[in-house]
């Protein structure tokens, strides 16, 4: 036992005092200062400790083992020095005391989190249902657990820091202990008459030394019981599987990962589907015209209810209700039930053809179908998903083909009018005469041919949802005008009306052409530039994320699967490789018609598309007229026909040449894209945007 002597009462002294009170075999012998008031001698009296105003005294009755000068004034701790010159005392100033007051306590904190990570670690082997023994290098016993007393039968006192031999003489920890060798799954029967299956592993230093031996074992009690249990399971799936087989109902189960589990007799005879066609293959095998609901049940865990398509090589017309298997709370598969709709085949094209319609006025994709990973392409999805929850005006900005209208979609459809109309214009593609009434409506007898009752506009029709002018740039300066006032005053008039109409209409425009250099050369209205061009959104071309186009073509071969009826897993990097090689000026439009003539022309049940199924990537030329071709003087044709023969001609050269893209061949031919639209509609050439 340490004696300490205090010198000094005010702060630093009762700090000591306090910290000295906690710490074993250290005693208080006294407690000094001048003011007999000073809060460490209160301190001192309340613990039944001397005080004084002298140290002396101390000196002459016991010489303390320590000083704590804690006055902090050189003159005290000189003449303490001088008193303990003539004894063993140490004498420590104050700031040195504290230093080691300050040292034990860190250490008392670390005994103390050491001691908590023990009793963390005792709880977690005392709650482990297996039963654990380990002993060091002399195998005496080091640790023995609750559940390893419960099938041993002793309890711990009699057991810790005993020899194993005497403790449980057949549990092979000595053995494992001399040999080092790891056994495992070892049946044991105890003393008491359990049996149990154990794992002996030796405990090694950084040296590889073995220090110890651990012995985790179970009692095969509760394993019989669990082969119990599994027989019990396997004869209820019998007589599920039974009941399964003998009923009309259709079914279909499938994993967590969309793999066929289980498919019964009138499956088969619904769909033509063996066993071995659908067992562990994707969920959408059997499909032959629509999406699998099996996939979007496993990803959302809602049923679906009446879902329409065509499923089997017979392309039979069922009705599907899927729904998630979920047991204690986790998914473990999802269970269909096909009904055969043959019968009803006449109503249910028409409720097709019904959802057509309907499907042309709403919007139909969301920010999941954007495929794209490259810088680029996540900033412009980043920017588009910022605007979809803004009121304000977006301008989406792009080449043919890159997207523009899949993110008018996505934006519609994460926005707060996703429930109201969304509603599309080509502003390109309506003759310049329509164009006017088409938007802003008209009314009775305002021109010629115009309904009785007059017609709302597209912005009326749009009112509450968004409206996607397409080709904003093709608009002439008299239709701008009067869109400038739509969105200004917020009000739509009629053809051959006065009186204004409220609308509350997003506007998301596109354009594919350089309206900056429009505003330049007075094509288009600087003021309403400035009103669309709100939130601009560059949508890059295909050739600048070439990252990209592995993820779309495999997109796009599973969009094909479901539509014309194939299972092709995905491409192989040969074909990867030369898409990474072309430059596709018709951007993302133009891959998908290279791989949807791929796969229309690959064989039935090929898995993997090869380079050798893509047809090649430059666009077909028009070979110039033969002689064949020329029509003949004798021919009994008119002048306009031969005259709208070769404008034909000329005009799908030219846009071949330009590979689709109908700015750059409007611009060739001298003409306006709104007359380029007229043509190529006239002439069957492709004008899909």
């Amino acid at each position: 036992m340490k004696r300490f002597l205090i010198v000094g009462g005010g702060k630093g002294g009762t700090a000591l005092l306090h910290t000295l009170l906690e710490l074993n075999r250290i005693q208080v012998t006294g407690v000094v200062d001048i003011n007999p008031n000073a809060p460490a001698v209160g301190e001192a009296i309340r613990h039944g400790i001397p005080t004084g105003s002298d140290p002396y005294p101390f000196f002459i009755k016991e010489p303390p083992d320590v000083v704590l000068e804690a006055t902090g004034v050189t003159e005290v701790f000189e003449k303490l020095c001088e008193i303990a010159s003539n004894t063993n005392t140490l004498v420590v100033s104050g700031a040195v005391a504290n230093l080691i007051i300050q040292l034990i306590e860190e250490k008392e904190q670390w005994f103390e989190a050491w001691r908590m990570r023990q009793l963390e670690l005792d709880a977690i082997i005392h709650s482990t249902h297996d039963g654990m023994m380990a002993v060091n290098a002399e195998g005496k016993v080091t640790l023995y657990n609750r559940a390893a007393q419960r099938l041993i039968g002793h309890a711990p006192e009699k057991v810790m820091g005993h020899a194993i031999e005497d403790v449980s003489p057949n549990t092979r920890l000595d053995h494992v202990l001399k040999t080092g060798e790891t056994e495992l799954n070892c049946p044991l029967i105890l003393p008491n008459g359990k049996k149990i299956v154990t794992n002996r592993k030796p405990v090694t230093d950084r040296e590889g030394k073995v220090i110890g031996a651990v012995a985790v074992f179970r009692d095969m009690t509760e394993v019989l019981s669990l082969t119990q249990q599994v027989a019990d399971l396997s004869h209820l799936k019998g007589q599920l599987q039974a009941i399964i087989d003998s009923s009309d109902e259709a079914f279909t189960v499938v994993d967590t990962e969309g793999k066929g589990v289980l498919i019964n007799p009138a499956y088969t005879r619904l769909t033509g589907l063996l066993p071995e066609e659908v067992i562990g293959k994707p969920a959408d095998t059997d499909i032959s015209e629509g999406e699998s609901m099996h996939m979007k049940v496993l990803k959302t865990r809602e049923p679906v209810r009446g879902v329409l398509m065509k499923v089997g090589p017979r392309r039979k017309d069922v009705a599907v209700n899927v729904a998630p298997i979920i047991v204690e709370g986790e998914l473990k598969g999802s269970v269909g039930t096909i009904h055969d709709l043959s019968e009803i085949k006449r109503l249910n094209n028409e409720l097709d053809r019904a959802r057509r319609i309907i499907r042309t006025l709403e919007a139909k994709y969301t920010f999941d179908d954007i495929i794209g990973s490259s810088g680029e392409m996540q900033k412009a999805i980043e920017d588009a998903r910022r605007a979809a929850h803004t009121r304000a005006t977006v301008m989406l900005r792009g080449e043919s083909g890159t997207g523009k209208e899949l993110f008018a979609h996505a934006i519609h459809n994460d926005s707060d009018r996703k429930y109201n109309q969304f509603v599309r214009v080509n502003c390109a593609s309506i003759p310049e005469s329509l164009l006017e009434s088409e938007l802003f409506g008209y009314e009775e007898g305002a021109f010629t041919g115009a309904r009785q009752g007059g017609k709302k506009g597209l912005f009326e029709e749009a009112d509450g949802g968004t409206i996607f002018l397409d080709e904003i740039g093709e608009l002439s300066l008299i239709t701008q005008a009067k869109l400038l006032r739509v969105l200004q005053e917020k009000e739509v008039v009629h053809v051959g009306g006065v009186k204004p109409i409220p609308v509350d209409v997003r506007v998301i425009a596109a354009t594919n052409v350089h309206l900056e250099k429009a505003v330049q050369e007075k094509k288009f209205r600087e003021d309403l530039y400035y009103r669309l061009n709100v939130l601009p959104i560059q949508i890059p071309p295909l050739r600048s994320r070439r990252g990209d186009i592995r993820a779309l073509a495999d997109h796009l071969v599973n969009k094909f699967n479901q539509e014309y009826g194939r299972n092709v897993a995905h491409v192989s990097p040969d074909v990867v490789q030369k898409l990474n090689g072309y430059d596709w000026p018709g951007n993302v439009r133009e891959l998908e018609n290279v791989l949807g003539r791929a796969m229309i022309h690959m064989p039935l049940h090929t898995r993997v598309m090869e380079k050798d199924h893509l047809f090649s990537l430059e666009p077909p030329r028009i070979q110039p007229p033969t002689s064949e071709s020329i029509p003949k003087i004798s021919e009994k044709r008119s002048l306009a026909q031969i005259v709208a023969d070769a404008e034909e001609l000329h005009i799908r050269k030219v846009y071949e040449e330009c590979k689709g893209n109908k700015t750059e061949t409007a611009r060739q031919l001298g003409i306006s894209v709104r007359n380029l639209y007229y043509k190529l509609d006239k002439y069957g050439i492709d004008s899909s945007e």
